[in-house]
C-alpha cells in the first residue's frame, strides 16, 4: 500500500466551488479507479486556498499507470484543474514498519 499526497493551491475566493468539485471528483472518478482504497481531503487552516489530497492505493502502479494513463485521469483533471493557480505537487509515500 502507498499514499499519494497531492498539494493543491487554488484561488481562496473560489474555495467553496473547489471544495464541491474535488469531493465530486473523488466520489465519481477516483473512487472507482483500480487499486483505490480510500482518501481524505485536508484544508489548510493557515493558508487559505491550500489543500492536500491523500489517497491510499494498493500499489504505486495503480496510481502512476492504471489511473494516470487512463481516460479517468483526464476526467478528474477537467473537474479540478480549472481551479489550480499553480501545478500541483504530488509525491508518493510508504509506511515504515
Amino acid at each position: 500500500m502507498i499514499y499519494e499526497v497531492a498539494d493543491f493551491r487554488v484561488d481562496p475566493d473560489k474555495r467553496e466551488a473547489f471544495e464541491e468539485a474535488i469531493l465530486r471528483g473523488v466520489n465519481t472518478v477516483i473512487s472507482k479507479a483500480q487499486g483505490f482504497i480510500d482518501c481524505q481531503v485536508k484544508r489548510s487552516i493557515e493558508s487559505p486556498g491550500r489543500y492536500l489530497l491523500v489517497i491510499r492505493w494498493e500499489t504505486l502502479e495503480n496510481h502512476t499507470r492504471d489511473f494516470r494513463e487512463s481516460p479517468a485521469f483526464t476526467e478528474w483533471r477537467a473537474i479540478v484543474g480549472p481551479f489550480f493557480v499553480a501545478p500541483p505537487a504530488v509525491e508518493h509515500f510508504e509506511v515504515l514498519g
